[in-house]
């Protein structure tokens, strides 16, 4: 036998054999999509050859490792999925897609190097399921990115939703259903960050927060058009919510919050809009915000502002606080205009837990103006009613319909300089608990107190020393 009749057929089962090894070592997509084995690598693989699109095929893959984006080494990249065919599994702590860019300026166009425009700008993820199976497992993460958009996809039992670090610009996400995540469905994670545009997309069931800034500087995001509900609230006392903005050693700022539902359960801790401005720069950490059009309520708060200015609440419906409807803690130059307050009406059974009220503490230049608030039971036979003012200065309540509280319509406690005028305040039907329409008490001085059309019934106004203000020109109302 010669030798060439022996050396075919050993080159051939050689060949055989890796080619074997081969298909062993890297299965195709097709034989990966049952989302058995890793197919991390394969789907990396993908993006690195691809030109700009990556066309991830139906099928569910099981992640090990993150998706990366790299935009710097690799240039433009888009992932776009089979329009909710796609499923990626992460298994894995980290995030399941991260794009990572290089973007060092703000949105100035004279700030942005060539290399973004040339290989980083408009990125997008679009189409897919992700589905997380690792307690610390991210959706999509985002890092110095410029211009990416987020639209049209599921995130769902991860810890964070999607996640902004760093420095991103221009961000979009649209059209996005983000939920029952272990944390938060949309973090701000102490990033520097500016124009973001959240719109459209259901938020609700993650396990701490819907939206939910913690530090960074952080200015102009709108929040808008958006269904955000039943984020349960964490244990430990956590700050909890619907959107909850924290910087304790960072900048809130411009905010738009319109046209969202923000609703949960009353027992639900925390409130379905909280924000908390640093200590060390109050008032001015959480500032320039508009809360408008939005219906916002079943919490144990609905709205709380803690250490901000410049915010406007105008045209929303607010409604079943368990402890509060709003409640403004050290503000400044706070409007509440235009705003239905109070409980649903069935909200009024001894059961409800609703107590629904106003609390205004230590607070400057705020203005209550054209609210209707109704059948408000906050306070006790010593404090607080519908509207309750503790040490504010230069504050005004006008032009409101305070309907029915069960104690009191409007109770100043101390402060200086408070005007109540102009308001129709009436006492509820029975009212055996109803003490007066308005009370000023305390160590307050040089309020006033004018032009409004009060309950008779069984003080219009309780004023414990001539001192604490002046009371004049009001219009009693018959006794119910």
């Amino acid at each position: 036998m010669s030798f060439r009749t022996l050396l075919f057929p050993a080159l051939a089962c050689l060949l055989f054999s890796l080619a074997g090894a081969a298909q062993d070592a890297a299965p195709s997509l097709a034989e990966l999509a049952d989302g058995t084995r890793s197919a991390a690598a394969a789907l990396q693989r993908m993006i690195e050859e691809s030109d700009g699109l990556v066309d991830l095929p139906a099928g569910t893959f099981l992640l090990d490792a993150p998706l990366v984006l790299d935009l710097p080494r690799l240039g433009w990249r888009s992932l776009r999925g089979a329009d909710g065919a796609t499923r990626l599994v992460v298994a894995h702590a980290g995030p399941g897609i991260l794009v990572q860019g290089d973007h060092q300026g703000t949105a100035n166009p004279a700030t942005v190097q060539d290399h973004t425009w040339e290989k980083e700008r408009f990125p997008s993820v679009s189409g897919v399921e992700i589905l997380g199976a690792h307690p610390e497992a991210d959706g999509i993460v985002l890092s110095r990115t410029m211009k990416c958009v987020i639209r049209g996809v599921l995130v769902r039992k991860c810890r964070h939703g999607i996640r902004l670090v760093e420095r991103n610009r221009n961000t979009l996400i649209a059209d996005a259903h983000i939920y029952d995540c272990l944390d938060t469905g949309v973090l701000l994670d102490a990033c520097d960050l500016h124009q973001v545009n959240l719109t459209g997309s259901h938020i609700s069931y993650n396990g701490r927060a819907g939206v939910r800034q913690f530090n960074g500087d952080v200015h102009n995001v709108q929040i808008s058009g958006n269904d955000i509900e039943y984020n349960a609230g964490a244990e430990g006392g956590l700050p909890a919510g619907e959107i909850v903005l924290e910087a304790p050693e960072g900048i809130i700022s411009e905010y738009s919050i319109t046209g969202n539902t923000l609703q949960a359960r009353p027992q639900n801790p925390g409130a379905n809009l909280l924000v908390l401005g640093a200590e060390n720069n109050t008032p001015h950490a959480a500032r320039t915000m508009t809360v408008s059009g939005n219906v916002i309520g079943d919490r144990d708060k609905n709205i709380v502002l803690s250490r901000a200015c410049r915010v406007t609440v105008t045209g929303n419906t607010v409604y079943g606080g368990a402890a509060l409807n709003i409640h403004l803690d050290r503000c400044a130059n706070i409007v509440l205009s235009g705003n239905n307050i109070g409980s649903r009406p069935f909200s009024h059974a001894e059961a409800d837990p609703h107590v629904d009220g106003v609390l205004v503490e230590e607070c400057d230049s705020v203005l209550l103006s054209g609210n209707i608030l109704s059948g408000h039971r906050f306070g006790t036979p010593e404090r607080g009613g519908a509207v309750t003012l503790v040490n504010a200065r230069t504050c005004r309540v006008t032009g409101c319909q305070i309907l029915h509280p069960r104690v009191r319509g409007v109770h100043l406690l101390g402060g200086a300089g408070c005007v109540v005028s102009d308001n129709t305040i009436t006492a509820p039907d029975g009212g055996e608990d109803f003490l007066a329409a308005v009370e000023l008490s305390g160590d307050g001085k040089n309020h006033l107190v004018q032009n409004n059309a009060l309950s008779d019934a069984p003080d219009p106004v309780l004023l414990a020393d001539p001192a604490q203000g002046t009371v004049k020109d009001n219009t009693l109302l018959p006794a119910p």
